[in-house]
């Protein structure tokens, strides 16, 4: 080699590296595409899930614009509602008439697609929220089209759309207080209800975080029971009402039992509590068999029980009864009252194994205290109504305590002659 040649690597071949380029983003021709084959089919749905699944369309990349042609004929501009540049048809969700019959079909389809694409799923979740988090620039008619819609979804199990994707958007403040939300609402129940259980209702809305406190989708300045209570009655969903008042009778029964169990184990003076149940009967409009019932679960839940010596238990439950007779006898002023307390202790006594020998000691305490009158308790051996564990009680009850309320009669009767 010549000191002017220079010097080569034989048999080498450099290679240039390749590199993956994506391709730009390019909605618009997807979407023209998509509303095409909407136009080459007429608007039957049939077939346009079937050039769907035959096409070579890139939905993995282009699948919000997807929905967004299925729900309002073509694209929309970011962040909105409103229609962008491009070709659009007239098959879609929104140009469609608000019926169930017309908008069944339109979930049937889409639900053919996802079940060939399953991964589509996270765009209609896309989709619905936009539309959802934008009510108030669709038109009132349109709002309740896509109501529907959304109880179909959730009717025909829509692929499993999950609640909380539809109905957290709708909480949004402004949305809530200019009624939209209520609208939405209240056509998405009566359109579920056709076909549907309350309970089925009920899960879904737990499912979807809304239904411990139903009146959040009422305007703050008409947020109250019986506006709830108006609306829903002249709407016809009598059930969602009756509903609603017996979740809010359960939290103010639970409510009035957690203060009065603070009050009995803190050993609160006698007046402040029977001060303190009144008030609370009151305002929460409480059953007065409700309260004699919440009066007995605390008090025996207030007893330190012993684990195996049933003396200790008698002793531990007939303190009790004396110590709260007076707070029982406020509360159970009728005769009617009275026999609800003798039931509940007679199932308390049946149910729970340490107490089942204490039900005659405990009705004589409450005869003594002059919480029970003597008919009650002759009523309850005549006549009682319930069953369980009344044969073995009458048997245990019927020597000592009626013994004792014939003689004090007997006693009576002398006196008066």
């Amino acid at each position: 080699m010549s000191s002017k040649e220079r010097p080569t690597l034989g048999g080498t071949r450099i290679k240039t590296r390749k590199r993956n380029i994506a391709a730009p983003l390019d909605p618009a021709a997807f979407s023209d595409a998509v509303v095409q084959i909407y136009l080459d089919n007429a608007g039957d749905l049939e077939l346009i899930a079937k050039s769907i699944e035959s096409s070579d369309l890139n939905f993995s990349r282009y699948g919000d614009t997807f929905f967004e042609v299925a729900f309002t004929g073509g694209r929309t501009q970011p962040g909105t509602t409103k229609p962008d540049e491009g070709d659009r048809h007239p098959y879609s969700i929104i140009e469609c008439e608000p019926k169930r019959e017309v908008i069944l079909p339109s979930v049937i389809y889409i639900q053919k697609i996802l079940r060939r694409r399953p991964f589509l799923i996270k765009n209609l979740e896309n989709v619905m929220r936009k539309f959802l988090q934008s009510l108030e620039l669709f038109e009132e008619n349109e709002r309740k089209k896509l109501a529907i819609f959304t109880a179909l979804a959730f009717s025909q199990k829509l692929s499993g759309l999950p609640p909380e994707t539809v109905f957290q958007p709708l909480l949004k403040d402004n949305l809530v207080a200019k009624g939209l939300v209520l609208s939405f609402m209240t056509d998405f129940f009566k359109e579920y209800l056709i076909d549907n259980s309350l309970d089925d209702l009920i899960s879904i809305l737990k499912r979807g975080k809304v239904e411990e406190d139903l009146l959040d989708i009422f305007p703050p300045t008409k947020r109250s029971i019986e506006a709830f209570s108006e609306h829903f009655t002249k709407e016809g969903l009598v059930a969602l009402v009756e509903y609603n008042e017996k979740k809010i009778f359960e939290v103010k029964l639970k409510e009035m039992k957690s203060s009065l169990t603070a009050q009995i184990t803190e050993e609160a003076d006698t007046s402040e509590v029977i001060e303190t149940v009144k008030l609370r009967v009151r305002d929460a409009k409480l059953p007065e068999i409700e309260v004699v019932r919440i009066l007995w679960d605390v008090l025996m839940d207030a007893v330190q029980w012993s684990g195996k010596n049933q003396q200790q238990n008698a002793n531990a439950a007939l303190r009790q009864v004396k110590t709260w007779a007076e707070l029982l006898n406020t509360f159970c002023t009728s005769g009617k009252l009275e026999l609800e307390l003798m039931y509940k202790v007679q199932m308390q006594c049946y149910e729970d194994a340490k107490l089942m020998k204490l039900f005659p000691e405990i009705i004589r305490s409450l005869y003594d205290q002059d919480v029970l009158a003597e008919d009650t308790i002759l009523h309850w051996f005549r006549k009682g109504t319930n069953s369980k564990g009344r044969y073995e009680f009458f048997l245990d009850t019927c020597p000592s305590v009626l013994l004792t309320i014939k003689l004090q009669l007997i006693v009576s009767s002398f006196w008066c002659l």
